[in-house]
Formats: C-alpha cells, sequence, structure tokens
C-alpha cells in the first residue's frame, strides 16, 4: 500500500465556497421562500418584563407614525406590524449615503404565560411602543412552601 500525502488546501477552499453559496442563497431573493416574500431588512427591537400582576413589553419603533403601526394579540402572543414609508422628495442632488431601512416589517414575540389580551393597553410615544398586558389569574406564579421533614 502506497501513502498519498493529504493536501487539505484544495478542500478547505471547496467547503469555503459551499459556505458561501448557502450564505449567500440564504440573504438573497432567490434563496428560502420565507424572505423570499417577506424581503425584511429590519425588526423593532424589544424588552420584555414581567411583574406581580402584569407583562409590560416596549418596543424601539423610531421613525414611524401610530397610523401605520398594526398590533395583534392573542392571550400568549404578540405581533408587531408596520411600514417604514420612504419621504417623495424630488432633489438635484442625489444621496451620498443612506442607512435607513424602508418597507414593511413584522415581528412576533411569544409571551412566556397568558395574558388578557382584551385588557391590554397600548401607548406610542416618542418611537417607543408599551403594551401592558394583565396576567391571566391560573398563570400568576405561586410560590408554595414545601414541608422537608415529611410532616
Amino acid at each position: 500500500m502506497s501513502l498519498v500525502h493529504w493536501q487539505p488546501m484544495p478542500e478547505l477552499d471547496t467547503l469555503r465556497r459551499q459556505m458561501d453559496r448557502l450564505f449567500e442563497d440564504f440573504w438573497s431573493d432567490r434563496g428560502l421562500p420565507l424572505f423570499q416574500t417577506a424581503k425584511m431588512t429590519w425588526m423593532p427591537a424589544i424588552e420584555l418584563k414581567e411583574t406581580d400582576t402584569e407583562l409590560v413589553l416596549r418596543a424601539q419603533i423610531p421613525g414611524i407614525s401610530a397610523k401605520d403601526l398594526d398590533i395583534q394579540m392573542s392571550e400568549d402572543t404578540v405581533t408587531i406590524m408596520g411600514e417604514h414609508q420612504e419621504e417623495e422628495k424630488t432633489e438635484e442632488k442625489g444621496f451620498f449615503r443612506s442607512e435607513f431601512h424602508y418597507g414593511k416589517f413584522q415581528r412576533s414575540i411569544a409571551l412566556p404565560i397568558n395574558v388578557h389580551n382584551q385588557k391590554a393597553k397600548a401607548e406610542f410615544k416618542d418611537g417607543v411602543l408599551t403594551l401592558t398586558m394583565p396576567k391571566m389569574e391560573e398563570s400568576k406564579r405561586k410560590v408554595v412552601k414545601l414541608n422537608l421533614n415529611g410532616q
């Protein structure tokens, strides 16, 4: 039996090309059907806090008006949808750079416990959406002291 000298570079180069193709397909328009139809480039950042009686969800949604937001809530999920509208201005000179995101966005947040969705309150101020959702009675965490002495 003869020994063959292994050369890892061609194999590593093939692996790199395959990984590049995988990520290009994932993020491009010809990629996965989920991303192909949605074409979303931005999602609002959220903060979810629990108190004794309610869940408070805050979402940063700067640069959008309340009329462009759609909030849907079930007992265990909150979905925030909206659209950033591009301003229709005609200027003589073009942009050198634009990092603004325009278009539709959607974010669904699974809640850790069930809430009374019909008693929820919403406030939108200074680009921050605040949803206050009262907990369902059976979802409130109850603390029980256990006796270790077997009595």
